[in-house]
Protein backbone atom coordinates (compact mmCIF):
# COMPACT_ATOMS: atom_id res chain seq x y z
CA UNK A 1 0.00 0.00 0.00
CA UNK A 2 1.36 3.39 -0.93
CA UNK A 3 1.66 6.24 1.53
CA UNK A 4 -1.13 8.10 -0.27
CA UNK A 5 -3.53 5.12 -0.06
CA UNK A 6 -2.65 4.69 3.59
CA UNK A 7 -3.37 8.37 4.32
CA UNK A 8 -6.71 8.20 2.49
CA UNK A 9 -7.79 5.14 4.51
CA UNK A 10 -6.66 6.86 7.69
CA UNK A 11 -8.59 10.00 6.76
CA UNK A 12 -11.84 8.07 6.32
CA UNK A 13 -11.55 6.75 9.89
CA UNK A 14 -10.79 10.06 11.58
CA UNK A 15 -14.25 10.69 13.05
CA UNK A 16 -14.66 7.05 14.13
CA UNK A 17 -11.26 7.07 15.82
CA UNK A 18 -12.05 10.35 17.61
CA UNK A 19 -15.34 8.87 18.86
CA UNK A 20 -13.66 5.68 20.02
CA UNK A 21 -10.92 7.64 21.79
CA UNK A 22 -13.49 9.74 23.63
CA UNK A 23 -15.43 6.61 24.53
CA UNK A 24 -12.29 5.15 26.11
CA UNK A 25 -11.04 8.26 27.92
CA UNK A 26 -14.27 10.17 28.68
CA UNK A 27 -12.24 13.37 28.33
CA UNK A 28 -11.92 15.55 25.22
CA UNK A 29 -8.25 16.47 25.70
CA UNK A 30 -7.20 12.91 26.56
CA UNK A 31 -9.13 11.68 23.53
CA UNK A 32 -7.23 14.10 21.28
CA UNK A 33 -3.92 12.89 22.73
CA UNK A 34 -4.92 9.25 22.27
CA UNK A 35 -5.96 9.90 18.65
CA UNK A 36 -2.71 11.72 17.93
CA UNK A 37 -0.59 8.95 19.43
CA UNK A 38 -2.58 6.33 17.51
CA UNK A 39 -2.09 8.04 14.16
CA UNK A 40 1.59 8.58 14.90
CA UNK A 41 2.07 4.89 15.71
CA UNK A 42 0.10 3.82 12.64
CA UNK A 43 2.12 6.08 10.35
CA UNK A 44 5.43 5.00 11.84
CA UNK A 45 4.44 1.32 11.57
CA UNK A 46 2.78 1.59 8.18
CA UNK A 47 5.07 -1.11 6.78
CA UNK A 48 3.68 -3.62 9.30
CA UNK A 49 0.13 -3.35 7.99
CA UNK A 50 -0.77 -6.39 5.88
CA UNK A 51 -2.56 -5.43 2.64
CA UNK A 52 -6.00 -7.01 2.10
CA UNK A 53 -6.70 -7.10 5.84
CA UNK A 54 -9.09 -5.00 7.93
CA UNK A 55 -7.49 -1.56 8.23
CA UNK A 56 -10.20 -0.27 10.57
CA UNK A 57 -9.67 -3.16 13.01
CA UNK A 58 -5.92 -2.62 12.87
CA UNK A 59 -6.32 1.06 13.79
CA UNK A 60 -8.81 0.38 16.57
CA UNK A 61 -6.53 -2.30 18.01
CA UNK A 62 -3.60 0.13 18.06
CA UNK A 63 -5.75 2.70 19.86
CA UNK A 64 -7.09 0.21 22.39
CA UNK A 65 -3.60 -1.09 23.16
CA UNK A 66 -2.20 2.41 23.63
CA UNK A 67 -5.08 3.23 25.99
CA UNK A 68 -4.50 0.06 28.03
CA UNK A 69 -0.75 0.70 28.26
CA UNK A 70 -1.31 4.29 29.39
CA UNK A 71 -3.85 3.14 31.97
CA UNK A 72 -1.41 0.59 33.38
CA UNK A 73 1.30 3.26 33.60
CA UNK A 74 -1.04 5.54 35.58
CA UNK A 75 -1.95 2.74 37.98
CA UNK A 76 1.68 1.79 38.46
CA UNK A 77 2.62 5.44 39.10
CA UNK A 78 0.15 5.55 42.01
CA UNK A 79 1.74 2.56 43.77
CA UNK A 80 3.50 3.39 47.04
CA UNK A 81 6.70 1.52 47.84
CA UNK A 82 7.64 1.31 51.51
CA UNK A 83 11.34 0.96 52.25
CA UNK A 84 11.16 1.19 56.05
CA UNK A 85 12.32 -1.80 58.08
CA UNK A 86 9.08 -2.53 59.89
CA UNK A 87 6.82 -1.40 57.02
CA UNK A 88 4.87 0.72 59.48
CA UNK A 89 4.08 3.30 56.81
CA UNK A 90 2.94 0.78 54.21
CA UNK A 91 -0.16 2.03 52.41
CA UNK A 92 -0.29 5.14 54.56
CA UNK A 93 0.15 7.39 51.55
CA UNK A 94 0.45 10.27 54.02
CA UNK A 95 -3.33 10.30 54.47
CA UNK A 96 -4.86 10.82 57.88
CA UNK A 97 -7.15 8.10 59.15
CA UNK A 98 -10.60 9.44 59.79
CA UNK A 99 -13.10 8.46 62.41
CA UNK A 100 -15.55 5.94 60.96
CA UNK A 101 -18.36 6.94 63.32
CA UNK A 102 -19.82 9.51 60.95
CA UNK A 103 -19.85 7.00 58.11
CA UNK A 104 -21.51 4.44 60.39
CA UNK A 105 -24.25 6.89 61.29
CA UNK A 106 -24.84 7.73 57.64
CA UNK A 107 -25.07 4.02 56.78
CA UNK A 108 -27.64 3.47 59.57
CA UNK A 109 -29.69 6.37 58.23
CA UNK A 110 -29.43 4.99 54.68
CA UNK A 111 -30.47 1.52 55.84
CA UNK A 112 -33.47 3.08 57.59
CA UNK A 113 -34.41 4.90 54.38
CA UNK A 114 -34.16 1.63 52.44
CA UNK A 115 -36.26 -0.19 55.05
CA UNK A 116 -38.95 2.51 54.72
CA UNK A 117 -39.33 1.83 50.98
CA UNK A 118 -42.42 -0.02 49.81
CA UNK A 119 -41.75 -3.78 49.53
CA UNK A 120 -42.58 -3.74 45.82
CA UNK A 121 -39.49 -1.60 45.10
CA UNK A 122 -37.33 -2.39 48.14
CA UNK A 123 -37.00 -6.13 47.49
CA UNK A 124 -35.85 -5.85 43.83
CA UNK A 125 -33.53 -2.98 44.83
CA UNK A 126 -31.89 -4.99 47.62
CA UNK A 127 -31.53 -8.05 45.37
CA UNK A 128 -29.81 -5.90 42.73
CA UNK A 129 -27.60 -4.34 45.42
CA UNK A 130 -26.62 -7.84 46.56
CA UNK A 131 -25.42 -8.66 43.05
CA UNK A 132 -28.36 -10.35 41.37
CA UNK A 133 -28.76 -9.65 37.67
CA UNK A 134 -32.01 -8.11 36.43
CA UNK A 135 -33.09 -11.37 34.80
CA UNK A 136 -32.36 -13.36 37.97
CA UNK A 137 -34.52 -10.95 39.99
CA UNK A 138 -37.29 -11.20 37.42
CA UNK A 139 -37.19 -15.01 37.55
CA UNK A 140 -37.07 -15.12 41.37
CA UNK A 141 -39.97 -12.69 41.82
CA UNK A 142 -41.94 -13.95 38.77
CA UNK A 143 -42.07 -10.46 37.28
CA UNK A 144 -41.41 -9.18 33.75
CA UNK A 145 -37.87 -7.89 33.20
CA UNK A 146 -39.07 -4.35 32.44
CA UNK A 147 -41.03 -4.23 35.69
CA UNK A 148 -37.94 -5.22 37.68
CA UNK A 149 -35.85 -2.53 35.97
CA UNK A 150 -38.46 0.17 36.57
CA UNK A 151 -38.91 -0.81 40.23
CA UNK A 152 -35.17 -0.58 40.83
CA UNK A 153 -35.16 2.78 39.07
CA UNK A 154 -38.02 4.05 41.24
CA UNK A 155 -36.28 2.80 44.41
CA UNK A 156 -33.13 4.70 43.44
CA UNK A 157 -35.16 7.80 42.64
CA UNK A 158 -37.05 7.66 45.94
CA UNK A 159 -33.81 7.15 47.91
CA UNK A 160 -32.20 10.06 46.08
CA UNK A 161 -35.17 12.30 46.90
CA UNK A 162 -35.04 11.26 50.59
CA UNK A 163 -31.30 11.94 50.79
CA UNK A 164 -31.71 15.31 49.09
CA UNK A 165 -34.45 16.38 51.49
CA UNK A 166 -32.79 14.99 54.65
CA UNK A 167 -29.42 16.61 54.03
CA UNK A 168 -30.56 19.96 52.71
CA UNK A 169 -29.66 19.42 49.07
CA UNK A 170 -32.19 21.03 46.81
CA UNK A 171 -32.06 20.53 43.02
CA UNK A 172 -32.09 23.75 41.00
Amino acid sequence: MTMNEFNIKLGTLTSLLHSFAYNLTKNVEDAKDLYQETTFRALSNRDKFQPDTNFKAWMFTIMKNIFINNYRKKVKANTILDTTDNQFYLNSGSHATGNAAEGGILMKELNTMIADLDDSIRIPFLMHYEGFKYQEIADELALPLGTVKSRIFFARKELKDKIMSNYGFHPN
